[in-house]
């Protein structure tokens, strides 16, 4: 018996040495970040992605926005119930690890003629209850390789959801400074509109006192229309902003409460980190190298199959042709057995399979890359856009004035000299009107690019 003990307990410690030939070790990929973003020189690792979202934004009502849509966003609720089907997966290749029972309770009848041909016949019943094992011995690391695989996936699953919650971070935060714009723009507007009318009825005076002709007349009327006919089609772009912002939210299409452009902070002090803060908070780039470590560890499994299972069966019960001597010491039965199954041929399909689990491997792994250089374009994209658009906003603000004085002189002009054309008037006002809906473009140039550098980041998750 010790003999035995001996063997099997030799055979196991054989398998296991080999486990660590057959599958390798995962190693984080070696992928080089780029030393700094394009045009900014960072040596500090203050990151504002380990802020807290109601930190970055400090509206109340767009903090309770984007609490409705943590609570009731269909994606989010999709990426987490993802995650209870990781968790199921890893349970399940967790269980790979246990020995299956199964119990069975049988009668059986038979009707035996004997000899054959010959109408000698006898009636038999067998009943039968019993107990049987199997267990799979992981020898060749087989099982360990899928639960890792299933982990990683678990991981995955996890960053994929948090990633969701980034974005839905930001797209609520994106809907909502563009509805604070378009509401800027929409008073802007109706404010030219009233006082183009108000121009229009004083031209018709200048005209009856022969001071201006009938064409100043249509003109100030025509760029009266041109004011009021803008104000629709900015209130059609603020309702689908709603509805869209509704989407995000899970409500039906509603209008949207908020407060004003000029209540939002927009000077920022931006703490972007070094690049390779993007593998720590980033979640889309540790979803991808989770991938990557879910696809090496399906590779580890494809090699393992190229190594035989060592398997080990047992099966005890009762057997008897009689149901008064049917759980007797008579019928008492009981096995234990073990066995190595080896594919001897299987047209290449191990082969097949580890190829294409080598191909899925070199896939994820570009993934991997591609999550990195996306990353680092999309932090340079908003730490441009914001920094740009604080240069035009001090500009903006002196042209501003200028157009101001320059629509004050021409109309002044036109009051009190024949000789001035309503058409200077009317570019004055145009020019105007154009700087100061780009000037409010300006200030929400700034409030996207605070919400894309959070998201691009890695923010808002933690």
């Amino acid at each position: 018996m010790n003999t035995y003990k001996t063997s099997f307990f030799l055979l196991i410690s054989i398998g296991l040495w080999a486990s660590c030939k057959v599958t390798k070790p995962y190693q984080k990929p070696d992928l080089s970040v780029a030393s700094a973003y394009r045009d900014v020189k960072i040596s500090d690792t203050s990151n504002m992605a380990g802020m807290k979202w109601s930190e970055i934004f400090t509206d109340t009502v767009l903090n309770q926005l984007i609490l409705q849509g943590l609570d009731a966003n269909p994606d989010l609720k999709i990426a987490i119930a993802r995650i209870n089907e990781a968790q199921a997966g890893l349970r399940l290749s967790k269980a790979a690890f246990l020995p299956g029972l199964n119990g069975n309770v049988s009668v059986k009848q038979s009707r035996l003629a004997f000899p054959q041909g010959f109408g000698m016949i006898s009636n038999s019943t067998q009943y039968d209850f019993g107990i049987s094992s199997n267990w799979e011995l992981d020898i060749w690391g087989k099982l360990s390789s899928a639960k890792r695989a299933a982990f990683a996936g678990l991981l995955a699953s996890d960053a994929a959801k948090r990633a969701v919650q980034t974005q839905l971070i930001a797209d609520i935060a994106n809907h909502y400074f563009e509805l604070l714009a378009l509401d800027q723009q929409l008073l802007v507007t109706q404010k030219t509109a009233e006082n183009r009318a108000a121009d229009a009825d004083a031209i018709k005076l200048l005209f009856e006192s022969s001071i201006l002709n009938g064409v100043a007349v249509v003109q100030s009327e025509a760029n009266y229309y041109e004011a009021d006919l803008a104000i629709p089609d900015i209130q059609q772009r603020i309702k689908e902003t709603e509805h869209a912002l509704c989407v995000l939210l899970a409500r039906a299409p509603s209008k949207i409460s908020r407060t004003s452009l000029a209540l939002q902070r927009l000077t920022y002090d931006l703490k972007p980190g070094i690049p390779a803060q993007l593998l720590a908070y980033r979640p889309d780039v540790q979803q991808a190298e989770y991938q990557f470590r879910a696809a090496f560890e399906n590779t580890n499994l494809a090699r393992a199959s190229f190594y035989p299972s060592l398997s080990i069966t047992a099966a005890a019960g009762f057997s008897s042709l009689g149901l008064s001597n049917w759980f007797s010491s008579a019928g008492l039965f009981g096995n234990i057995a073990a066995g190595l199954v080896q594919p001897v041929f299987n047209k290449g399909i191990n082969k097949a399979r580890l190829s294409t689990a080598e191909a899925k491997q070199q896939q994820a792994l570009y993934g991997f890359e591609n999550s990195l250089l996306k990353a680092a374009q999309e932090v340079s994209d908003a730490l441009s856009s914001y920094e740009y658009a604080a240069q035009k906003e001090e500009k903006r603000g002196k042209q501003l004035k200028a157009l101001e004085q320059a629509l004050v002189f021409n109309k002044e002009l036109l009051n009190n000299s024949k000789n001035t054309n309503y058409t200077d008037v009317l570019a004055a006002e145009q020019n105007l009107l154009t700087a100061q809906l780009k000037g409010i473009s300006d200030q929400s140039q700034k409030l996207h690019a605070i919400v894309n550098l959070y998201r691009a980041l890695g923010g808002g998750w933690n």
